[in-house]
């Protein structure tokens, strides 16, 4: 488990892809696991679903995604998280299959969100870790 208590200035430590610094990357973890969390219930409780777009590189200018306190988007990932395991363990085996419409990747199902979120956390975790050693 990556221990997220580091000082401020690894914080603000730019990450390998010089784009956004830790705090960056964590606080777009919870926006875009929020986002897949939501995609998801819609297509559980709609019949495909358009699945709404949105602006990742945007987002994280915003000043909310700039703060480098990021123990609010952890508060999130952390409920979030624990939401979404409860939702995924009592899916049936069909529900996995379900659909949405993604405007520009068209059908995607539940499974390829689990798959998907699953390698996004791993990988941004993996991405600050090496940062925080360079």
């Amino acid at each position: 488990m990556f221990d997220f208590r580091f000082a401020h200035k690894e914080i603000e430590h730019p990450t390998l892809d010089g784009d956004w610094n830790i705090a960056q990357t964590i606080h777009h973890l919870a926006d875009s696991h929020i986002h897949a969390y939501t995609r998801m219930k819609l297509i559980l409780t709609e019949d495909r679903p358009t699945l709404k777009t949105w602006e990742q590189e945007t987002w994280a200018e915003l000043d909310d995604a700039k703060q480098s306190d990021v123990t609010a988007s952890l508060s999130i990932l952390r409920g979030l998280h624990s939401r979404w395991s409860t939702l995924l363990s009592q899916l049936n085996p069909d529900d996995f299959a379900r659909v949405g419409i993604h405007p520009d990747m068209g059908e995607l199902s539940i499974d390829h969100f689990v798959e998907t979120y699953a390698r996004h956390g791993h990988g941004h975790i993996r991405q600050i870790q090496i940062a925080l050693v360079m």
